[in-house]
Order: structure tokens, then sequence, then C-alpha cells
């Protein structure tokens, strides 16, 4: 043993250094890493807290508007139609998306209320909340489902973190025991299979999705053999060459184009080109080449650089795009080519808010009706897709409309929603006032029950359709049991010739 004083010890400094070198590998537990930790975890259940109070809200809204309008279950736009629009524009979000968010509010207040309870004490988050309504949801037993409900409430948050098929697999078999031909024993990769386009810079998108592999098979050879009909001078690669094809089999080409640029080319001598038909919009510089700004491509929403405006517009067919200025109102109800394109184009989506949908799949409608004196004028006309321009029309909105084309949405509960039209930052000439019209009048509020004949009806009811899809579903997987039981069955049943003494007795 030997002791060692300040004289023979390490220098502070080196000390220093050897303890933060201990502190990187094993940190302490101090107060304030403690306090950031319990921030940490008490953040995500307010967060969650939070979720579930936004589907609370949505799911009072939804019983709201239908105590007052039950009789709409065969209305084109029924109820759920209705309250998902008001959702949408209340968060500013896509009808799909606000469906999707009705949809687990009225899971919470009719299906799973005791998970609900766990849900909105911050317990569990959205992600599993939604694993366990899709898992459940071909549980058609109230009784059943109720059991199951009160099960997973007590379980749900005492399981840890767990991947989505861990998740789901610790659910089914909950909803197994209960009633076997409930669990989700489909080929989900099949029922989700989709394609799924996202657009990218320099007018290039990419896309993803998911066939059946005998489709992915069918598809691969199709565009081989498209890639293959252009000479062998073209300069493109063949992955190149394999991507274009798709366009062309989109365009239902039998050929595709060679770029070899060769007077004596075969394949350049192919039939004309397909009715598929693009929208882009772009300046008159940038068409003739003597311009910098990109255009848009209306049904992608994205923008087109100025060096492929200008390879389009070689082969395109050009349409001017004149503003309409001061015009005077046109005399029908339905607009001219000319002003129709040009309220398209100013738009570019439909107008609600949140609503995405391209501007050429809308319809164009007047802001004040012209049953009621509307004109047909740029001023009074705007683009709304099929189903928010019957919200608008039968659900109790109010709309005005600016001569720049600003539309000012009044919703049923009174909230006002301004949209501008999309060009306004892209092409800002298109945004010009086009004429002062009257002011128009207060529309009276279109109360449910009024003005049912003039709304478009369904074939079948949303729960008509809900209950046939379930039963589906569940009929599928109670063949698939069946077909397994016997399959087994007869795996152990003893081969016998019939009418010999081995045949088992009759019971």
């Amino acid at each position: 043993m030997f002791e060692s004083n300040s004289s023979h010890g390490s220098p502070p400094e080196v000390i220093a250094w050897f303890d933060e070198l201990f502190e990187r590998h094993y940190p302490s537990t101090t107060p304030e890493s403690a306090a950031l930790v319990d921030r940490i975890g008490a953040s995500a259940r307010a967060e969650n807290r939070a979720a579930a109070a936004n589907l609370v809200a949505i799911g009072e809204l939804f019983a709201l508007r239908l105590s007052r309008c039950s009789e709409t279950e065969e209305w084109a736009v029924d109820t759920t139609a209705a309250v998902t629009a008001e959702v949408a524009a209340a968060l500013r979000i896509s009808q799909a998306l606000a469906g999707s968010r009705l949809h687990y509010a009225r899971a919470m207040r009719e299906e799973l209320p005791k998970v609900a309870e766990v849900f909105k004490a911050g317990d569990i988050d959205f992600r599993l909340f939604r694993t366990i309504v899709y898992r459940t949801e071909l549980i058609t037993d109230r009784e059943v489902l109720a059991a199951v409900d009160a099960e997973l409430a007590v379980k749900v948050p005492r399981w840890p973190s767990l991947t989505a098929a861990r998740l789901a697999g610790r659910i089914d078999k909950v909803v197994a025991k209960a009633d076997a031909d409930a669990v989700r024993r489909r080929k989900e990769r099949q029922a989700q299979r989709q394609i799924a386009f996202s657009d990218q810079e320099g007018g290039i998108s990419e896309i993803n999705g998911s066939l059946f592999t005998v489709d992915a098979r069918a598809l691969g050879k199709a565009l081989d053999a498209l890639a293959a009909t252009v000479c062998e001078h073209d300069p493109r690669s063949r992955e190149e060459r394999r991507a274009d094809a798709l366009g062309a089999l989109a365009a239902r080409a039998d050929r595709l184009g060679c770029r070899c640029g060769r007077a004596d080319c075969a394949a350049g001598r192919r039939p004309a080109a397909s009715p598929v038909v693009i929208h882009v919009i772009a300046e008159q510089a940038t068409i003739e080449g003597n311009g910098s700004e990109p255009g848009w491509l209306v049904e992608a929403d994205g923008l087109v650089p100025p060096e492929m405006i200008e390879e389009l517009a070689a082969s395109a067919r050009l349409v001017s795009l004149v503003h309409p200025g001061d015009a005077p109102p046109e005399p029908g109800y339905v607009p001219s080519a000319a002003l129709a394109a040009f309220v398209r184009c100013r738009d570019l989506t439909c107008r609600w808010p949140g609503c995405d949908r391209p501007a050429t799949d809308c319809d164009i409608d007047h802001t004040i009706p012209f049953s009621d004196g509307g004109p047909t004028h740029a001023s009074n006309l705007k683009c709304f897709c099929r189903t928010h321009h019957l919200v608008k029309t039968f659900w109790g909105w109010r709309d005005t409309q600016l001569p720049d084309g600003t539309v000012i949405l009044v919703s049923p509960a009174g909230h006002t929603y301004v949209t501008t039209p999309g060009s306004a930052l892209l092409f800002p000439q298109l945004g010009a006032p086009t004429g002062d019209l009257a002011p128009p009048e207060r529309q009276p509020d279109a109360a449910c029950g009024e003005r049912t004949a003039m709304m478009p009806r369904r074939r079948r009811t949303r729960a008509q359709n809900r209950s046939a899809r379930i039963n589906a579903e569940r009929n599928q997987n109670r063949n698939a049991r069946e077909a397994r039981r016997a399959a087994r069955a007869a795996s152990l049943c003893p081969k016998v010739t019939p009418g010999s003494d081995d045949d088992p007795p009759p019971f």
C-alpha cells in the first residue's frame, strides 16, 4: 500500500478529463435529466389526450348533425360526407383524411367506448387506437364487441412498444377467442395493394405501389416489349426506355417513340399519339424558349422546368389563355370553352379549404346560383370537386367571391374560411380582377330536410356498403377456416376401400 499527496497525485486537469470520459459512457442521474425525461413523458401523454379530444369533438359534431339530418342516408352526399367536408375545412386537410378522422371518432363513441376512455386518459396513442379499430372491425355481435372492448381496455396499457405486426398479433389473439370469423386473416398485402404517385422536382414523379405478382410480371413484359420497338440508335438506356414505355402504355400506344433523330428510322414512323391529354400552364416567353419561369402541370400539381416546357411545346397543341378582363357575362349557364379554361387555370384545384383535387376534374360552380340571377362570369365562377359542390349546395354553406377569385366560405357552424386561387403565387397575372359584380345576396340556409329532390341518390347507403364488405370478409374467413379443418380431417382419416371390411362404422 502507498499513499499519495498533492505533490505526487495526478494533475487536476487529468482527473477532470477522466471524469468527463466516464460521464460520456456512464451518464449520472441528475435532477435535470430526470426532469427532462418527465417532461418528455408528460408531453407524450398530453399529445395522446389532445388526439383523443380532437376525435371526441368530431364525434360530437357528427352526432349533432345526425340528430337534425337523420333522413339523408340515401343522399349522394350524406351526413357523413357533409361532416367530413366541415372537418376538412376546419383542419385544412383533405376529404379522405377528414373521413378517416370521422371513422375513428365514431368508433370511439359507438364501438369501443372502454378503449376510448384509455385513449382519452393518454395511456395509449393514436397509432394503437387506430390499429385496434381496424383489427376489431369485423365483429358484428354487439355483446362480443363489448367483451373484446373491455378486455383490450385492460390489456393495452400494459403492452410495451411493439411493431405494427406484433401489435396486430396481440389484438388478433383477443379477437380470435371471442369470434374466429372476425380475425383479419385475409392476406393484407393483397387488401392493401395500391399505386401512388409522388411528384418530385424537375418535372419527374416517383411511382410506388404493389400489385399481384402475375400482374407485375405482365406489366414488366409489356414495358420490355414497348422498349424494344425503337431502333438500335436510340440514345436512351434500357431503364430509361422502360420508364418512358410506361407513359406510352398509359397512352395506349403500340410503339415507343424513337429518339435517334435519323431520317431513315423506321421506328419514327409510328401512328399518331394517344387521346390522353395533360394540361400544362406556362408563360409565352417560356414556351418560345426565351423565359426562365417554370410551368405548372395541372393534373400533378407540380412545377415543370422551363427547358421541359420548351420541349413539350414543340409537339403539344397550344391554346392561348385569355384573361377576360372587364368582359360582360356570358348568356348561358355553361361557360364557353375559353372562360372555363381561364377559371380552371386561375383556380388550379378545388377551392374548398384543404382540397387539392385538380381543377380539370372539378365542376365549375356559380357562386350566386344561375337560377337566382347569378351571371356566368369569371367573378362568379370557381372550381369545386363534385363532393364539395354538393356540400356547398345542400348543406347550409354560404359563399362569396371577390373579383380576384378569392372565395369566402361560411360553414353551418358560422366559421369563415378564405381560399385564394392556386395561381396567385405562380401566375399572378391570372389573379387580376375580372370586374365587379353586384354583391351576392345572403343565401337561405339549406336545411337538410329541404331540396331533397335535387340531391343525387345512392344506390346503396353507406351502412349497407359497410355491412356487405364486412359480411364478405367474414364469409371468406369462415370458408378458409372450414377448408383448413377439412384438410386436417382428411389427413388424419385412414384410407380405406369403399365396401371393404375396413370401412369405419357409420357414426
